[in-house]
């Protein structure tokens, strides 16, 4: 008996099936299983009678979250802060990979980008606790700064109006270094030919830049810009709900707090369910929106 093509393709190439068979078995088991759950959200979810057992309710979840005034808060909320996100932290790694790209001395550099890239293996809880002691309104750094040349102490903490600038700025600190990595590769692997006959032609460092390494740049940012907009409303749970206080949740409530909060905590797992899904519906059509565009203005695209 003769095998398919795609059989020998398999048996010739198995050792690198073997190394991709974890993966999918993660995405399988962890990713779409799971999406067996996701019908609680058009059902009034009973613990005793379990998924099948609970009575159907269609749309009633999503109108009720609809409904509700703090919902477009929520939505207004968790947008703002993602797309102040994306608009800060997205260019600033690609802007330090051509600035580390241009030092020419390797001791230097392996110091730089050491020194970039440490902050991101801080975990959260220790990051917040950098954030609450450095703008310690009595003895943070920062407010003492501004003591120091007459100033009042700020309570950054407290002020509705700080919170969206202090996620994304502390985000900056903490992901530049690492985000920047995936562009360094991509600047490696760029023609040396190129820079060589660019030089020949007379072009200095600030025009190679322009003419050569931007432009080899941007099929890596223009993939990387669409796989963020496929998460613009999923902003980070535990950042967030850390930073979180009584003070300043007319701005720092997000849909993932939220639904921690009436889902786990309040045991509405219907409702939160229903928000869930309007959450992952919303990024998924982002990406495909995002995707499109991408593919007819610059012919990058995921698929």
């Amino acid at each position: 008996m003769t095998k398919t093509p795609w059989l020998k393709a398999m048996h010739r190439n198995w050792d690198l099936y073997m190394l991709v068979f974890p993966v999918v078995l993660y995405f399988i088991v962890f990713h779409y299983i799971p999406m067996y759950g996701v019908q609680i959200a058009f059902k009034d979810f009973i613990a005793t009678k379990g998924i099948a057992g609970s009575p159907w309710v269609g749309f009633k979840h999503f109108a009720r979250f609809f409904d509700s005034y703090y919902a477009w808060r929520l939505i207004r909320n968790t947008l703002g802060l993602s797309l102040y996100q994306l608009a800060v932290t997205f260019p600033v790694p690609i802007i330090l990979a051509l600035l580390i790209n241009e030092i020419r001395n390797r001791r230097f550099r392996r110091i730089l980008q050491t020194v970039t890239y440490a902050p991101h293996f801080l975990s959260t809880v220790v990051l917040v606790g950098l954030i609450l002691t450095f703008l310690s309104p009595k003895n943070g750094m920062i407010n003492l700064i501004i003591a120091a040349f007459g100033g009042e102490p700020i309570y950054f903490m407290t002020e509705e109006g700080w919170f969206k600038t202090i996620y994304v700025l502390s985000d900056v600190w903490q992901n530049t270094g690492w985000a920047s990595i995936i562009y360094l590769a991509a600047l490696a692997g760029i023609d040396p030919q190129l820079y060589e006959a660019a030089v020949m032609d007379g072009a200095g460092r600030l025009k190679r830049m322009i003419h050569i390494t931007i432009p080899c740049l941007m099929p890596t940012a223009t993939i990387l810009l669409i796989l963020n907009f496929g998460h613009v409303m999923s902003v980070g749970f535990e950042k967030v709900y850390l930073m979180q206080n009584n003070l300043n949740l007319e701005t720092s409530e997000v849909i993932s707090t939220y639904v921690y909060k009436n889902g786990l905590v309040g045991a509405q797992y219907s409702f939160t369910a229903a928000i869930g899904l309007f959450n992952s519906a919303v990024n998924f059509a982002m990406l495909l929106i995002v995707n499109g565009i991408s593919k007819r203005v610059s012919q990058t695209s995921l698929w």
